[in-house]
């Protein structure tokens, strides 16, 4: 199909986009260049629809909470966790206190092993290698502590109606306080690594920018959210669990490196100090967790009976290492879900990348593209026309990580 002569002004059009399945939802990036220089982008969506909410309308209640767990294989808890919520709340079950400091440990454990993934990916992306070799090696050992709570190093199961389904002993507790003592120093020395490197900071230090007025119009989620100065966290705003009695409060970018950047970098170093801050929670809901029964039923075969009889709507909040995920349902006195709706928050943080690529140069896109942490597949291909002559050229992912770890050979040979 013919262009616009719009895009044809533009000259070379770049057109990035995956066609395979995603973690989430496949994603298709177009990105117009006139030299080294994007002057337009454009983002599009869906194009494989996987059908995961049509799935729940025939599980149960207790069955859609483990379809729910692999819409995201990184943050499964972050959707497994607002849907029980939800389903809670359409019942008026109040899981018991203990279980609320179960779900704290659960949730900042994974966000603690999906941050450093990140953070790994944004260091192979630029060229930094040691960096990934690092935050994976902690990556390790907080996985190992999921598999020690959960018996699962990826999607734990440990949601249910009501509460959890595994209780934390003494003896592993004793064993994650060990474990967290060696997170925190790892991570410690990941923080003073990412803040100081000149690479790090040659390669995200105005890269991304947004500013405040814009993040507020796109509605910025999560840690890109943060990034530009707004507190915003539904663990802070609405106590969710046991975060009301832990005293949270959301970490912004002038809390870690005195400003909001609105960039790459002020997005890195939230990351970072967040997950310095789970660690923390870790612990203290530990150390804090009340005694008692983990879930509000003595059998899951209880809480279906109950939910079938459940009759309303009803929303379930949780801040996922991306932003705010949320889970819509919709109960018809019946054992199955008459309604369930997903909003995640890469849908939001991707699709406003569109507004900070033009001015960068195309070794600047895997950064971009990486700094909202999207939850899609990687970007295999990639066709660069050449609209003045009429050339094309096939390129992967690896051609465009090669044009930014060139970018870094560059700028590192500056100073």
């Amino acid at each position: 199909m013919a262009m616009s002569e719009e895009y044809r002004e533009l000259g070379v059009s770049i057109p990035i986009g995956p066609f395979h399945p995603a973690l989430k939802e496949p994603i298709g990036f177009r990105i117009w260049v006139e030299g080294e220089k994007i002057v337009k982008a454009d983002i599009r969506f869906g194009h494989n629809y996987r059908g995961i909410e049509l799935i729940g309308a025939r599980r149960n209640w207790i069955q859609i909470l483990y379809l729910a767990e692999r819409i995201c294989g990184i943050c499964s808890w972050s959707h497994q966790f607002p849907l029980a919520q939800a389903i809670e709340s359409l019942m008026d079950v109040r899981p018991p206190d203990r279980a609320n400091y179960i779900r704290v440990v659960v949730g900042e454990l994974e966000r603690i092993h999906s941050h450093m993934l990140w953070l790994g990916v944004l260091g192979h992306e630029i060229g930094f290698d040691t960096l990934l070799h690092l935050t994976w090696g902690v990556r390790e050992k907080v996985m190992d502590a999921l598999e020690l709570i959960s018996g699962n190093r990826v999607n734990y199961a440990m949601a249910t109606i009501g509460g959890v389904r595994r209780d934390i002993t003494e003896a592993k507790r004793d064993i994650l306080l060990r474990k967290l003592d060696d997170l925190l120093k790892g991570v410690e020395t990941l923080r003073d690594i990412v803040l100081t490197h000149k690479l790090v900071l040659l390669r995200t230090e105005g890269v991304g920018r947004y500013d405040r007025e814009l993040a507020l119009r796109l509605c910025l989620q999560g840690p890109m959210a943060r990034m530009c100065g707004i507190r915003k966290d539904v663990r802070q705003d609405e106590g969710v669990a046991a975060y009301g009695d832990l005293g949270f409060r959301a970490i912004v970018a002038r809390d870690v490196v005195g400003k909001d950047g609105c960039d790459a970098y002020s997005a890195t170093a939230v990351r970072v100090a967040e997950t310095i801050q789970s660690i923390n929670l870790v612990r203290d809901a530990l150390m804090e967790m009340p005694p008692g029964p983990i879930s509000a039923f003595p059998k899951p075969i209880v809480a279906l009976t109950r939910a079938s009889k459940a009759e309303g709507e009803a929303i379930g909040r949780y801040e996922a290492p991306r932003g705010e995920v949320i889970h819509y349902v919709r109960a018809a006195k019946s054992d199955k879900p008459k309604r369930w709706k997903v909003r995640a928050p890469s849908l939001i943080n991707v699709y406003s990348t569109k507004w900070v690529f033009p001015g960068h140069q195309i070794a600047d896109a895997v950064v971009i593209a990486a700094q909202p942490d999207p939850c899609i597949a990687c970007t295999e291909r990639a066709l660069i026309v050449d609209l003045d002559r009429g050339e094309r050229r096939v390129v992967d992912h690896a051609y465009l990580t090669e044009l930014s770890r060139r970018k870094s050979k560059e700028v590192m040979g500056d100073v």
